[in-house]
């Protein structure tokens, strides 16, 4: 099983918290990390590269509503 999660390191702890736990993995179970720090994750970069539509939401619910009409 493979799957990317984010995480924030505690050096002071020397652990690493997660904004959820697990789902899958049983505690205390041995697993293998990937570490990428903030300056190489670019969330506006990974988003643009999805090609999606971008819109005001504001527009895009009175366009479904005209829509809609």
């Amino acid at each position: 099983m493979s799957r990317a999660i984010v995480a924030e390191y505690d050096a002071s702890e020397n652990t690493l918290r997660l904004v959820e736990p697990l789902t899958g993995v049983s505690d205390h179970a041995m697993v293998r990390i990937s570490i990428e720090t903030d300056d190489a994750f670019d969330p506006l970069a990974r988003l643009a590269a999805l090609n999606g539509p971008t819109a005001d939401i504001e527009q895009m619910l009175a366009e479904i509503a005209a829509g809609r009409r």
